[in-house]
């Protein structure tokens, strides 16, 4: 099943993604279950947030997935939404 995890990060924490940024793609190559994912910028592109498409058994192996990502183990998220979502154009 592909969940859209969409995560805010908090204000003034781009340091925190940066500092952690290594262990994060460790992690994303590490499990396998990603299919694509990539920072949100704002205007001035720069990054507030990420979306990631995981292809898992279910929404609980996506909470599992995302409990324990390095960025939200070291606080850099404000909130973090699951949600299922079905590709329509793409590989």
């Amino acid at each position: 099943m592909l969940i859209a995890l969409i995560a805010r990060d908090k204000a003034g924490a781009l340091e925190t993604r940066k500092a952690n940024r290594d262990t994060h793609l460790a992690y994303i190559d590490a499990t396998g279950v990603v299919e694509q994912a990539g920072p949100l910028l704002d205007a001035d592109d720069q990054m507030i947030g990420s979306l990631v498409i995981l292809n898992v058994k279910d929404v609980a192996a996506a909470q599992d997935w995302a409990d324990n990502d390095p960025y939200a183990k070291a606080g850099l998220f404000q909130s973090v939404d699951l949600i299922p979502w079905k590709r329509v154009v793409g590989p």
